[in-house]
Protein backbone atom coordinates (compact mmCIF):
# COMPACT_ATOMS: atom_id res chain seq x y z
CA UNK A 1 0.00 0.00 0.00
CA UNK A 2 1.29 3.42 -1.34
CA UNK A 3 1.34 5.89 2.09
CA UNK A 4 0.47 8.90 0.15
CA UNK A 5 -2.59 6.61 -1.27
CA UNK A 6 -3.29 6.23 2.73
CA UNK A 7 -3.01 10.00 3.10
CA UNK A 8 -4.88 11.05 0.17
CA UNK A 9 -7.99 8.98 1.71
CA UNK A 10 -7.91 10.49 5.13
CA UNK A 11 -10.33 12.59 6.31
CA UNK A 12 -7.42 16.04 6.76
CA UNK A 13 -10.26 17.47 9.46
CA UNK A 14 -10.27 14.65 11.62
CA UNK A 15 -6.75 13.75 12.05
CA UNK A 16 -5.41 11.35 15.53
CA UNK A 17 -1.78 11.34 16.67
CA UNK A 18 -0.58 7.44 16.82
CA UNK A 19 2.26 6.51 19.76
CA UNK A 20 3.38 3.51 21.00
CA UNK A 21 2.38 3.20 25.32
CA UNK A 22 5.96 4.06 26.13
CA UNK A 23 9.31 5.97 25.23
CA UNK A 24 7.72 9.91 24.71
CA UNK A 25 4.17 8.59 24.39
CA UNK A 26 2.63 11.07 26.70
CA UNK A 27 4.71 14.02 25.89
CA UNK A 28 3.28 13.47 21.96
CA UNK A 29 0.44 13.49 23.43
CA UNK A 30 -0.06 15.70 25.33
CA UNK A 31 1.54 18.32 22.79
CA UNK A 32 -1.03 17.04 19.88
CA UNK A 33 -3.68 17.63 22.48
CA UNK A 34 -2.82 21.09 22.98
CA UNK A 35 -2.75 21.66 19.11
CA UNK A 36 -6.03 20.10 18.87
CA UNK A 37 -5.62 16.61 17.69
CA UNK A 38 -6.96 13.38 19.00
CA UNK A 39 -4.85 11.08 20.31
CA UNK A 40 -4.70 7.07 20.57
CA UNK A 41 -2.10 5.12 22.41
CA UNK A 42 -1.14 1.23 20.94
CA UNK A 43 0.08 -0.73 24.37
CA UNK A 44 1.01 -3.54 25.38
CA UNK A 45 -1.19 -6.04 27.73
CA UNK A 46 0.35 -5.51 31.18
CA UNK A 47 1.64 -2.23 30.75
CA UNK A 48 -1.28 -0.10 29.81
CA UNK A 49 -2.51 1.51 32.79
CA UNK A 50 -0.25 4.87 32.61
CA UNK A 51 -2.53 5.33 29.32
CA UNK A 52 -5.87 3.29 29.87
CA UNK A 53 -6.26 5.20 33.42
CA UNK A 54 -3.43 7.37 34.70
CA UNK A 55 -3.35 9.58 31.82
CA UNK A 56 -6.63 8.81 30.06
CA UNK A 57 -8.49 11.88 28.68
CA UNK A 58 -11.68 12.74 31.18
CA UNK A 59 -13.18 15.16 33.17
CA UNK A 60 -11.11 18.22 31.56
CA UNK A 61 -8.23 16.00 32.30
CA UNK A 62 -5.35 13.51 30.76
CA UNK A 63 -4.13 13.67 27.67
CA UNK A 64 -4.99 9.70 26.10
CA UNK A 65 -8.36 9.59 24.24
CA UNK A 66 -8.50 5.86 23.08
CA UNK A 67 -6.28 2.95 23.38
CA UNK A 68 -6.05 -0.70 21.58
CA UNK A 69 -4.44 -3.17 23.76
CA UNK A 70 -2.35 -5.66 21.95
CA UNK A 71 -0.84 -9.08 23.21
CA UNK A 72 2.99 -7.75 22.15
CA UNK A 73 3.80 -4.65 20.62
CA UNK A 74 4.83 -6.50 17.42
CA UNK A 75 1.12 -7.07 16.99
CA UNK A 76 0.89 -3.67 15.41
CA UNK A 77 1.56 -5.13 11.72
CA UNK A 78 -1.58 -7.14 11.83
CA UNK A 79 -4.17 -5.93 9.34
CA UNK A 80 -6.69 -5.39 11.78
CA UNK A 81 -4.80 -3.09 13.86
CA UNK A 82 -3.78 -0.99 10.68
CA UNK A 83 -6.79 -0.94 9.26
CA UNK A 84 -8.29 0.47 12.85
CA UNK A 85 -5.60 3.11 12.85
CA UNK A 86 -6.54 4.39 9.54
CA UNK A 87 -9.85 4.39 10.22
CA UNK A 88 -9.16 6.84 12.85
CA UNK A 89 -7.17 8.53 10.26
CA UNK A 90 -3.69 8.08 12.34
CA UNK A 91 -0.43 10.25 11.96
CA UNK A 92 2.17 7.85 13.85
CA UNK A 93 5.01 9.22 15.64
CA UNK A 94 7.98 7.08 16.18
CA UNK A 95 10.12 6.45 19.14
CA UNK A 96 12.98 4.16 19.98
CA UNK A 97 10.34 2.05 21.49
CA UNK A 98 8.33 1.68 17.78
CA UNK A 99 11.84 0.11 16.84
CA UNK A 100 13.16 -2.00 19.81
CA UNK A 101 9.84 -4.08 19.35
CA UNK A 102 9.63 -4.73 15.54
CA UNK A 103 11.78 -5.70 12.67
CA UNK A 104 12.90 -2.69 11.05
CA UNK A 105 11.75 -4.40 7.41
CA UNK A 106 8.70 -5.05 8.76
CA UNK A 107 7.49 -1.78 9.64
CA UNK A 108 9.33 -0.27 6.57
CA UNK A 109 7.48 -1.93 4.02
CA UNK A 110 4.25 -3.55 5.72
CA UNK A 111 3.43 -0.61 8.56
CA UNK A 112 1.32 1.06 6.19
CA UNK A 113 0.25 3.81 8.01
CA UNK A 114 1.76 7.24 7.83
CA UNK A 115 4.66 7.84 10.25
CA UNK A 116 5.66 11.51 10.90
CA UNK A 117 9.59 11.78 9.75
CA UNK A 118 11.39 9.27 7.47
CA UNK A 119 11.49 5.61 8.65
CA UNK A 120 13.76 4.37 6.61
CA UNK A 121 16.70 6.01 8.87
CA UNK A 122 16.04 4.75 11.73
CA UNK A 123 17.72 1.04 11.27
CA UNK A 124 20.81 3.39 10.86
CA UNK A 125 20.71 3.85 14.24
CA UNK A 126 22.32 0.12 14.74
CA UNK A 127 26.03 0.01 14.09
CA UNK A 128 25.66 -3.12 12.33
CA UNK A 129 24.25 -1.90 9.02
CA UNK A 130 25.95 -0.31 5.72
CA UNK A 131 25.19 3.52 5.64
CA UNK A 132 25.03 3.54 9.66
CA UNK A 133 25.50 6.80 11.92
CA UNK A 134 29.00 6.79 12.22
CA UNK A 135 29.37 6.74 8.18
CA UNK A 136 26.45 9.38 8.61
CA UNK A 137 28.66 11.38 11.33
CA UNK A 138 31.78 11.32 9.09
CA UNK A 139 30.56 12.54 6.05
CA UNK A 140 28.99 15.58 8.02
CA UNK A 141 32.20 16.34 9.46
CA UNK A 142 31.03 15.53 13.12
CA UNK A 143 33.63 14.08 15.58
CA UNK A 144 33.33 10.88 17.43
CA UNK A 145 35.06 8.73 19.08
CA UNK A 146 37.94 6.48 17.33
CA UNK A 147 36.39 3.33 16.50
CA UNK A 148 38.66 0.32 16.63
CA UNK A 149 37.86 -2.70 14.07
CA UNK A 150 40.27 -5.24 15.70
CA UNK A 151 40.92 -5.59 19.67
CA UNK A 152 44.47 -5.71 19.01
CA UNK A 153 44.63 -2.74 18.18
CA UNK A 154 43.53 -0.88 21.22
CA UNK A 155 45.93 1.03 22.70
CA UNK A 156 44.63 3.65 25.18
CA UNK A 157 41.12 3.21 27.37
CA UNK A 158 38.20 2.30 25.38
CA UNK A 159 34.71 1.19 26.14
CA UNK A 160 33.21 -1.94 24.80
CA UNK A 161 29.38 -1.85 23.46
CA UNK A 162 27.88 -5.12 23.06
CA UNK A 163 24.16 -6.21 23.05
CA UNK A 164 23.01 -7.81 26.20
CA UNK A 165 21.72 -11.21 25.95
CA UNK A 166 18.56 -10.69 28.21
CA UNK A 167 17.99 -7.58 26.08
CA UNK A 168 19.10 -7.26 22.54
CA UNK A 169 17.97 -3.33 22.23
CA UNK A 170 19.87 -2.37 25.55
CA UNK A 171 23.77 -2.86 25.24
CA UNK A 172 26.30 -3.94 28.25
CA UNK A 173 29.20 -1.92 28.69
CA UNK A 174 32.57 -2.06 29.93
CA UNK A 175 35.79 -0.34 29.57
CA UNK A 176 39.56 -2.04 28.54
CA UNK A 177 42.79 -0.19 27.44
CA UNK A 178 44.84 -3.46 26.43
CA UNK A 179 43.55 -6.47 23.96
CA UNK A 180 44.02 -8.74 26.71
CA UNK A 181 41.57 -7.14 29.17
CA UNK A 182 39.13 -7.64 26.20
CA UNK A 183 39.47 -11.16 25.45
CA UNK A 184 39.35 -11.80 29.58
CA UNK A 185 36.70 -9.35 29.78
CA UNK A 186 34.99 -10.79 26.79
CA UNK A 187 35.02 -14.29 28.26
CA UNK A 188 33.98 -13.33 31.27
CA UNK A 189 30.70 -12.12 30.31
CA UNK A 190 29.95 -14.75 27.92
CA UNK A 191 30.64 -17.13 30.38
CA UNK A 192 28.31 -15.47 32.78
CA UNK A 193 25.82 -15.37 29.91
CA UNK A 194 25.70 -11.54 29.97
CA UNK A 195 26.99 -11.47 26.45
CA UNK A 196 26.05 -13.91 23.43
CA UNK A 197 29.70 -14.65 21.29
CA UNK A 198 27.52 -13.40 18.25
CA UNK A 199 27.27 -10.19 20.23
CA UNK A 200 30.36 -9.88 20.99
CA UNK A 201 31.74 -10.24 17.23
CA UNK A 202 29.65 -7.27 16.26
CA UNK A 203 30.38 -5.30 19.62
CA UNK A 204 31.83 -1.59 18.62
CA UNK A 205 34.80 -0.77 20.21
CA UNK A 206 35.46 3.04 21.01
CA UNK A 207 37.98 5.45 22.34
CA UNK A 208 36.87 6.33 25.98
CA UNK A 209 35.71 10.52 25.89
CA UNK A 210 36.44 12.15 28.95
CA UNK A 211 34.15 15.25 29.14
CA UNK A 212 30.78 16.90 30.11
CA UNK A 213 28.12 14.57 29.00
CA UNK A 214 25.35 15.99 26.59
CA UNK A 215 22.64 15.83 24.20
CA UNK A 216 22.19 18.24 21.85
CA UNK A 217 18.22 17.96 21.11
CA UNK A 218 16.97 18.87 17.37
CA UNK A 219 14.21 19.53 15.22
CA UNK A 220 14.37 20.15 11.66
CA UNK A 221 11.48 21.40 9.78
CA UNK A 222 11.57 20.39 5.95
CA UNK A 223 8.54 22.69 5.04
CA UNK A 224 10.35 25.96 6.47
CA UNK A 225 14.34 24.42 6.17
CA UNK A 226 15.09 25.86 9.78
CA UNK A 227 17.10 23.61 12.42
CA UNK A 228 15.75 24.49 15.57
CA UNK A 229 17.39 23.78 19.38
CA UNK A 230 14.74 22.21 21.04
CA UNK A 231 17.04 22.09 24.53
CA UNK A 232 19.81 19.63 25.92
CA UNK A 233 19.89 17.27 28.27
CA UNK A 234 22.09 14.28 30.24
CA UNK A 235 21.51 11.11 31.02
CA UNK A 236 20.03 9.34 34.43
CA UNK A 237 21.38 5.87 34.23
CA UNK A 238 20.92 2.38 36.71
CA UNK A 239 22.88 1.69 38.09
CA UNK A 240 25.78 3.27 37.38
CA UNK A 241 24.43 6.63 38.96
CA UNK A 242 23.96 5.10 42.40
CA UNK A 243 27.39 3.85 42.55
CA UNK A 244 28.47 7.43 41.52
CA UNK A 245 27.09 8.99 44.34
CA UNK A 246 28.86 6.52 47.02
CA UNK A 247 32.65 7.80 48.09
CA UNK A 248 35.65 6.23 46.36
CA UNK A 249 36.40 3.97 49.06
CA UNK A 250 32.88 2.52 48.75
CA UNK A 251 32.49 2.28 45.09
CA UNK A 252 35.60 -0.11 45.04
CA UNK A 253 34.40 -1.69 47.61
CA UNK A 254 31.11 -1.93 45.89
CA UNK A 255 31.99 -3.47 42.87
CA UNK A 256 33.17 -6.57 44.27
CA UNK A 257 29.53 -7.07 44.48
CA UNK A 258 28.15 -6.26 41.72
CA UNK A 259 28.07 -5.53 38.31
CA UNK A 260 28.25 -2.27 36.58
CA UNK A 261 25.04 -1.13 34.45
CA UNK A 262 24.35 1.46 32.41
CA UNK A 263 20.53 1.11 31.74
CA UNK A 264 19.00 4.20 31.09
CA UNK A 265 16.38 5.63 32.95
CA UNK A 266 15.44 9.16 32.74
CA UNK A 267 17.47 12.10 31.80
CA UNK A 268 18.79 15.34 33.89
CA UNK A 269 17.85 18.77 31.81
CA UNK A 270 21.11 20.35 31.92
CA UNK A 271 21.92 24.04 30.05
CA UNK A 272 24.55 24.78 28.07
CA UNK A 273 26.93 28.01 27.36
CA UNK A 274 26.10 29.99 24.60
CA UNK A 275 29.72 30.02 23.23
CA UNK A 276 29.24 26.17 22.41
CA UNK A 277 25.59 26.74 20.49
CA UNK A 278 26.83 27.64 17.22
CA UNK A 279 28.68 24.72 17.43
CA UNK A 280 26.24 22.91 17.90
CA UNK A 281 23.91 24.33 15.56
CA UNK A 282 26.87 23.62 12.88
CA UNK A 283 27.41 19.89 13.92
CA UNK A 284 23.26 19.51 13.63
CA UNK A 285 23.03 21.52 9.78
CA UNK A 286 25.89 18.96 8.64
CA UNK A 287 23.59 16.14 9.95
CA UNK A 288 20.79 17.79 8.03
CA UNK A 289 22.65 18.31 4.90
CA UNK A 290 24.31 14.80 4.59
CA UNK A 291 21.00 13.04 5.97
CA UNK A 292 19.33 14.76 2.76
CA UNK A 293 22.52 13.36 0.36
CA UNK A 294 22.82 9.64 1.84
CA UNK A 295 19.33 9.26 3.04
CA UNK A 296 16.38 11.40 0.64
CA UNK A 297 14.76 12.78 2.07
CA UNK A 298 16.81 13.23 4.78
CA UNK A 299 15.81 13.58 8.22
CA UNK A 300 12.29 14.90 9.08
CA UNK A 301 11.49 16.57 12.72
CA UNK A 302 13.29 15.69 15.58
CA UNK A 303 16.54 13.79 16.15
CA UNK A 304 19.12 14.40 18.60
CA UNK A 305 23.47 13.92 19.19
CA UNK A 306 24.35 12.88 22.29
CA UNK A 307 27.94 13.11 23.04
CA UNK A 308 30.19 15.38 25.64
CA UNK A 309 31.57 18.93 25.75
CA UNK A 310 35.44 18.14 26.10
CA UNK A 311 38.09 20.76 26.53
CA UNK A 312 41.70 20.40 24.47
CA UNK A 313 44.18 22.29 24.60
CA UNK A 314 42.92 25.87 25.86
CA UNK A 315 39.01 25.19 23.74
CA UNK A 316 35.98 23.37 23.62
CA UNK A 317 34.87 20.55 21.44
CA UNK A 318 31.94 18.51 20.95
CA UNK A 319 32.31 14.71 20.51
CA UNK A 320 28.80 12.87 19.11
CA UNK A 321 28.78 9.00 20.76
CA UNK A 322 25.04 8.37 19.79
CA UNK A 323 22.64 9.96 16.90
CA UNK A 324 18.68 9.41 17.64
CA UNK A 325 17.31 9.63 14.45
CA UNK A 326 13.37 10.19 15.92
CA UNK A 327 12.19 12.09 19.04
CA UNK A 328 15.03 11.79 21.81
CA UNK A 329 13.87 10.06 25.30
CA UNK A 330 13.83 13.03 27.53
CA UNK A 331 10.19 15.23 27.17
CA UNK A 332 12.36 17.57 29.70
CA UNK A 333 14.04 19.37 26.95
CA UNK A 334 10.96 22.27 27.56
CA UNK A 335 12.44 22.88 30.79
CA UNK A 336 15.45 24.37 29.00
CA UNK A 337 15.50 27.90 27.72
CA UNK A 338 16.42 27.20 24.09
CA UNK A 339 12.65 26.88 22.36
CA UNK A 340 11.61 30.27 24.37
CA UNK A 341 14.64 32.31 22.91
CA UNK A 342 12.99 31.37 19.85
CA UNK A 343 9.12 31.52 20.41
CA UNK A 344 8.96 33.58 23.56
CA UNK A 345 7.90 30.39 25.60
CA UNK A 346 9.34 27.07 25.78
CA UNK A 347 7.61 24.13 24.46
CA UNK A 348 7.89 20.66 24.35
CA UNK A 349 8.75 18.08 21.55
CA UNK A 350 5.46 17.10 21.52
CA UNK A 351 4.02 20.17 20.92
CA UNK A 352 6.64 21.39 18.08
CA UNK A 353 5.68 18.26 16.55
CA UNK A 354 1.82 18.74 16.55
CA UNK A 355 2.66 22.52 14.97
CA UNK A 356 4.50 21.02 12.13
CA UNK A 357 2.21 18.52 11.33
CA UNK A 358 -0.75 21.39 11.57
CA UNK A 359 1.45 23.55 9.59
CA UNK A 360 1.64 20.76 6.67
CA UNK A 361 -2.35 20.51 7.28
CA UNK A 362 -3.18 24.13 6.69
CA UNK A 363 -0.64 23.80 3.57
CA UNK A 364 -1.76 20.76 2.26
CA UNK A 365 1.89 18.99 2.65
CA UNK A 366 1.48 16.31 4.44
CA UNK A 367 2.97 13.92 1.89
CA UNK A 368 5.73 16.10 2.50
CA UNK A 369 6.68 14.91 6.29
CA UNK A 370 5.05 11.93 6.64
CA UNK A 371 6.56 8.34 5.08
Amino acid sequence: MNIKEVLKNYDKKNITIGVLGGHSGLDVCRGAKKLGFKTVAVCQKGRELTYSKYYKTRDGKGCVDEIIVLDKFSDITKDEVQEKLRKMNTIFIHNRYFWVYFDFKDIEENFNVPIYGTRTMLKLEERNVPKNQYYLMEKAGIRFPKIYDNPKKIDKLCIVKASEAARGYERAFFFVSSAEEYKQRSEELIKAGKVTEKAMKEAVIEEYIVGAQINFNYFYSNLTNELELMGTDTRRQTNLDGVLRLPATEQIEAMKHMELKYIETGHITCTTKESILEKAFKLGEGFVATSKKECSPGIIGPFALQGAVVAEEGKEDIVIFDVSMRIPGSPGTMFTPHTGYLYGDSISYGERIATEIKKALDEDKLEEVCT
